[in-house]
């Protein structure tokens, strides 16, 4: 029989909103909202930074950042401690957040090339799922405004991958590079260094992209996304370009930070989130619309100021240590996510399935979905239901955390010319007491490995994966 929602009930539950209203009844929203749920389904903007590291916003700890949206963003909502990407670098990153599954399932994973490139042949398999295609049939207007780089051929377009709408570069902007010297292109980047498109839908509108406007474009095209949907449900995916090297910022913001360009970069981003969220408020969606802060993987240190913080932890951007992996992450939902800060694991793949069910709909059954749900942390009524997570680099198992331990089964920098060392027995770490991986207490936990190796087998055993795409180039007439 089909629970019945009193009114006591609806007044008791009125601060969790709809979403946690249903939640908490077991219903599905279809149900709860009837004919009328497109009125009242939540919206969902996530906000996904390029390169961004565990220690550079001021609420996670930067002493020169400063981020006043971001820190008033964390304090009305939940900050999590313990957040994860699917990858250490931006296509197999991206893949994970946007399908809820490992890149290996996919095939957006490579040994042979980390990311996709200009010359790359393929891009997001049409197989995969996207939550944007996922939402469609809720009624849900979806738009891609910023980074892509899950291929730039037509087909793997974010507007054929269930986004309505795509303003951006379609891959990274230190791609398609035409100018300057060495690093010190970098170091000192002008625009006309890098070729790289900016589109719109599948029509390149500017070549090279100004790149010193992205962020303030990215936020103008962000607001009139919202406005122009205020009266249906929507998703909003926005990927800012920066703090990706090259840095670029506009002129209101260069040379305003303590931190240097760096720091103007991410003070910039910051100042875009206050804007998204000040149009949430004035449009009235705030209190029903969930929003999402977090980052592809940590700071690329190879390019030292220009690159960012991954704070106390190990290492950054392309490696398997936490500073490669571990995010920042801040959830915002007013009436209905309480301010805490969560101890609990995530990971970026948890937001699919955690959507989907937010919106009255579930994961694909046809696959293995390794997005979990985090309802239950969102609405205060329970811990998140991950305790385990995977660090893929390429299509190699490197390491494995299972509750606060984790163990390293093959070591390698981010990008140097070493080789992988592989561990046997693994380097253990406990990341509660020792989050900078420094001490190495395999020889003293024996029965934690044995764990750990366990949960692999489990992982394995149903594991399928998928055809590499990055690897694929596109051919060229002799």
């Amino acid at each position: 029989m089909e629970k019945q929602v009193t009114r006591r009930e609806m007044i008791r539950w009125a601060g969790m909103g709809a979403a946690g209203l249903a939640f908490s009844r077991g219903l599905s929203a279809a149900k709860l909202f009837g004919a009328d749920r497109s009125a009242r389904m939540p919206n969902f903007v996530i906000i996904f930074c390029d390169d961004m590291g565990y220690g550079d916003l001021g609420c996670y700890g930067h002493p020169t950042i400063r981020t006043p949206n971001l820190d008033r963003m964390a304090a009305e909502g939940q900050r999590w401690t313990d957040f994860y990407v699917g990858a250490s670098v931006c296509t197999p990153s991206r893949a994970a957040l946007l399908t809820g599954r490992l890149p290996i399932r996919s095939g957006m994973c490579s040994d042979t090339r980390r990311v996709l490139f200009p010359d790359s042949a393929r891009g997001l398999p049409q197989s995969e799922i996207t939550i944007s295609e996922a939402l469609k049939p809720q009624g849900y207007a979806s738009a891609c405004v910023g980074k892509w780089h899950l291929g730039h051929l037509p087909q793997f377009l974010p507007t054929n991958n269930g986004f309505d709408y795509y303003f951006g570069l379609p891959y990274s902007n230190d791609m398609d590079r035409v100018g300057g010297q060495g690093r010190q292109a970098f170091l000192d980047p002008k625009v006309e260094y890098w070729n790289v498109p900016l589109m719109r839908n599948g029509q390149i509108v500017e070549r090279p992209a100004d790149q010193n406007t992205l962020t303030k474009r990215y936020t103008e095209e962000a607001i009139r996304f919202i406005e122009r949907s205020r009266n249906r449900p929507f998703f909003l995916y926005l990927a800012h370009t920066m703090v990706h090297v090259p840095l670029f910022v506009s002129d209101e913001f260069r040379g305003r930070s303590l931190r240097g360009l760096y720091g103007d970069a991410v003070e910039e981003i910051d100042w875009s989130v206050g804007r998204v969220l000040e149009t949430l408020r004035r449009e009235r969606l705030a209190e029903n619309t969930l929003v999402v802060f977090t980052s592809d993987n940590g700071p690329w240190l190879t390019f030292d100021q220009h690159g960012g913080s991954a704070g106390l932890l190990r290492e950054g951007k392309g490696c398997t240590f936490e500073g490669g992996m571990r995010e920042p992450c801040i959830l915002w939902w007013p009436g209905t996510i309480k301010p805490a800060v969560i101890h609990d694991l995530g990971a970026t793949m948890d937001l699919y399935t955690t959507i989907l069910r937010l919106a009255g709909t579930e994961p694909p059954t046809d696959r293995v979905v390794d997005g979990l749900d985090l309802r239950p942390v969102l609405f205060g009524r329970g811990p998140s239901p991950r305790d385990t997570m995977f660090y893929y680099r390429g299509a190699r198992l490197y390491a494995v955390r299972k509750g606060p331990y984790k163990a390293h089964f093959i070591t390698q920098s981010a990008y140097g010319g070493d080789k992988p060392v592989e561990h046997d027995p693994p380097l253990l770490y406990h990341l509660g007491h020792d989050p900078s991986e420094k001490y190495d207490i395999a020889k003293d936990h024996p029965e934690m490995i044995e764990a750990i190796r366990k949960e692999v087998e489990r992982h394995r055993s149903d594991l399928v994966p998928g055809e590499d795409q990055l690897a694929t180039r596109i051919e060229k007439d002799p």
